[in-house]
């Protein structure tokens, strides 16, 4: 790391979150000046993008080499007024609350209060969708059966294909005017609405082009009037560069860099995606201009490193938009999620791990950043020296890169009816989400609480905590545990019914009111198709909701089957009345449940078939569900910090689990509960399809010692390659000890820098929740990879 990455990443790290009325102010002054009357919603959409990327403050920070940001300054985040209005007390608790703050001066504060929320209140996205939920949607939602991403973020999980790369802004506008010359207003009754999604996709590209121009002229300004020799060339370079990408196909490493980062810019400006965008394969992206530049002598590794540093921290100057609510307790992170790709497959199916792939392993453990999260897609087809790579920077206690079965994840997009050489092209975002690069729009709806259904099941549909029949009134009075299981199926669907009907509804909200160009442009087949992202444009369109607690409620299930039906120790009455007093007074039968009931994790068959069971019902209740975009529902498991607060939302489970605590997390067991090391864990987790799924969570916790040692490094390679042969989606893992965190929680000013694996992201320990740091701690740690 050269002494100018140095100083950038610790600005970027020292960067105080705050929130930026700018966007805001600048797309109200837009809609309140006229000027959008007239038009169709995706020009005005498009019309207002232009304004505010021209007149939005430009603002570079010292010595950097890559330009754009979405705020006026490092940090300063945007609001999204027309997807959530945020309310005074909204940002008085964003301002106040002790982690994951966003502070709000009184400048910002004044210009929201009495410019935006005046405008926006009653016009919001967020307020539209409450508007339009069933009380059984509320009752659920309020339960916590299922959370809704949509609420208060846009869609927009998706990652970049390569395509832009080779025709830059230009040749995607000539795209555009082909598919408008070719549109049949005779025959074609929607070729009005493809004519105004097209016309405005040409705006949103001159945006970006005018955007760059803004940059090129204001670099131009610095580096005439710079004084050090050295940095007037790089300014000179840098305003050349602008005035070429993102209008031009780039001819560089560094253009290739900053056409990417224009882009980013204008799609996390154009609307707030959940999660954010990405350049996903990294490595197939850049590697012909790397490879270009080095056999031309205009870089050298060491300044392509440089380059990657400063893009590195401009990802890491822009944290999630500010959530609240139940938003904020399911993704309670400043993390945006963009995930960076490494390895992998070639379109005709080769290693593609290549020179570059090592260079970014290297820019990553240099770095040390959250954002962009890393991982490495490993195929059978990939060397043990690249994955033996990536687990040398695990050990190091950073939480990246995580690793991903590339060999599963074309499976899986196989499954979903995609092309081979999309598939091939493909990987994973956000945390584990499989999708077709550039060319899918694949939304994740929100988390369902697998755990809280169980509860629901045994009481009947009536929620204790909101006082409220909110499920079906099936008599909880089971004679046998396949009784049981029948309820239990019969809530699920029951829900996941609910759950779909919200998703109908909030896409065609999202498609009628907030289309977004810019994004539609570069997603495939969009442009052909003459129709948004967000209204079925792409070539592939899929809608997940995310499963969570699957170990608590395979324990849950074990315990009642064991306990009650099987082995007869205690009747389903009595242990509901030791559930109902949250075991006061029943220390023993908590113990029994703990200590010698079955569980999830350890290679047993009689509680892995109840998670094998439980998997079945939610992907037949969801998988091949259509969505109102030509594409279906489908299923996985992931739960970002959903299972902290899903877990507060359920008593306790029969499993022997208190009332609040956390549920399990991903397809991870329940923290503590395996007990036969990290094999019986991946065999307990591969009896899953995982290849029926859009992405699966596990997460295992080493020792330190043990991953210190080349040994330890072979051990977990062939860990790694044994799941995978085992068609095991995801693996991650923390390599810390008890004592440290534990240092963490008294001390945390010490410990600023301790970064951990949550979920499938990682996050400063000292900013994330007490009760998900006690989850992370309570994680078994393993002495061995057996």
């Amino acid at each position: 790391m050269t002494e100018r990455i140095k100083r950038l990443r610790r600005e970027s790290l020292d960067a105080v979150e705050t929130v930026s009325s700018e966007r805001g102010v600048l797309l109200t002054e837009f809609f309140k000046s006229g000027a959008a009357d007239g038009y169709s919603v995706p020009v005005q959409r498009a019309k207002a993008f232009y304004y505010i990327m021209d007149k939005k403050e430009l603002w570079f920070q010292d010595g950097e080499l890559i330009v754009g940001e979405r705020g006026p300054r490092a940090k300063a985040t945007p609001t999204y007024p027309e997807v959530c209005i945020h309310s005074k007390e909204d940002f008085d608790m964003l301002h106040n609350r002790p982690k994951v703050s966003f502070k709000v001066d009184d400048k910002n504060r004044k210009l929201h209060e009495e410019i935006v929320y005046p405008y926006w209140i009653g016009k919001s996205h967020r307020e539209k969708v409450m508007m339009h939920m069933t009380d059984q949607w509320k009752n659920a939602y309020e339960a916590g059966v299922f959370t809704e991403f949509q609420e208060q973020r846009a869609p927009g999980h998706t990652v970049l294909g390569g395509k832009v790369f080779k025709t830059g802004l230009q040749g995607l506008k000539e795209e555009v005017i082909e598919a408008q010359a070719k549109l049949d207003f005779y025959n074609d009754p929607e070729a009005f609405d493809k004519n105004e999604e097209l016309k405005a996709m040409l705006i949103a590209a001159d945006t970006m082009i005018n955007f760059a121009e803004r940059n090129a002229k204001a670099l131009k300004i610095m580096a005439d009037a710079e004084p050090d020799t050295k940095r007037k060339l790089e300014l000179q370079e840098m305003s050349s560069i602008c005035s070429r990408v993102p209008k031009n196909a780039p001819e560089s490493f560094w253009e290739a860099l900053q056409l990417y980062w224009f882009l980013h810019i204008g799609v996390v400006t154009e609307t707030n995606p959940w999660d954010a965008f990405n350049p996903g394969r990294l490595d197939q992206h850049l590697y012909p201009f790397y490879k270009a530049d080095l056999e031309a002598g205009r870089i050298t590794e060491e300044s392509a490193k440089e380059l990657l540093g400063s893009f590195w921290v401009k990802f890491n100057n822009h944290p999630a938009p500010p959530k609240v609510g139940v938003t904020a307790k399911e993704s309670n992170t400043y993390t945006d999620f963009a995930l960076i790709n490494i390895g992998g497959v070639t379109p005709e199916g080769k290693d593609a791990v290549n020179e570059l792939s090592y260079v970014l392993l290297d820019v990553i453990e240099d770095m040390r950043l959250l954002q962009p999260s890393s991982m490495v897609q490993i195929s059978k087809k990939n060397p043990d020296r690249f994955l033996k790579r990536a687990l040398h920077i695990v050990k190091t206690g950073f939480g990246q890169p995580s690793i991903f079965n590339t060999d599963a994840i074309i499976q899986e997009l196989l499954r979903q009816g995609k092309d081979i050489v999309d598939a091939r092209n493909g990987g994973a975002s956000g945390c584990v989400e499989t999708g077709a690069f550039g060319t899918e729009s694949y939304i994740l709806s929100g988390y369902f609480n697998l755990a809280k259904v169980l509860e629901l099941t045994l009481y009947a549909g009536y929620d204790k905590r909101t006082e409220k029949q909110i499920g079906l009134a099936i008599p909880a009075d089971f004679k046998t545990f396949d009784d049981l299981m029948d309820a239990y199926q019969k809530q699920l669907n029951y829900f996941i019914d609910i759950k779909i009907r919200g998703n109908v509804v909030i896409e065609r909200l999202y498609a009628e009111n907030i289309p977004v160009p810019f994004l539609s442009l570069l997603v495939e087949d969009c442009i052909k198709n003459g129709k948004d992202y967000n209204n079925g444009g792409a070539r592939y369109n899929t809608t997940y909701i995310q499963g969570v607690g699957l170990g608590s409620t395979t324990d849950s299930l074990a315990s009642l089957k064991y306990n009650v039906f099987d082995k007869q120790i205690i009747s389903l009455a009595d242990l509901k009345k030791a559930m109902d007093a949250d075991y006061e007074g029943y220390g023993d039968l908590r113990a029994l449940l703990l200590e010698d009931t079955p569980k999830y994790g350890n290679d047993d068959d009689y509680a892995d078939d109840l998670t094998k069971e439980i998997f079945e019902i939610f992907f037949k209740s969801v998988n091949g569900r259509p969505n109102t975009k030509n594409g279906v529902h489908r299923i996985n498991m992931l739960p970002t910090t959903s299972h902290v607060y899903f877990g507060s939302v359920i008593g306790a489970l029969p499993e022997g689990r208190k009332a609040g605590l956390p549920l399990s997390e991903g397809i991870s067991p329940v923290q503590g509960a395996d007990r036969h090391g990290p094999t019986a864990v991946i065999k307990s987790a591969s009896k899953i399809d995982h290849l029926r799924t859009g992405g699966t969570l596990l997460n295992q916790r080493f020792s330190k010692e043990f991953m210190h040692t080349d040994e330890g490094i072979e051990n977990v390679c062939r860990l790694v390659r044994s799941y995978f042969r085992m068609d095991g989606h995801h693996i991650q893992f923390n390599v810390l000890d008890e004592k440290t965190l534990r240092d963490a929680q008294k001390k945390p000013e010490n410990y600023r820098d301790l970064i951990v694996r949550v979920a499938g992201y990682s996050d400063y320990f000292v900013d994330i929740t007490d009760e998900l740091q006690e989850e992370i701690i309570k994680r078994t740690e393993h002495e061995s990879a057996y």
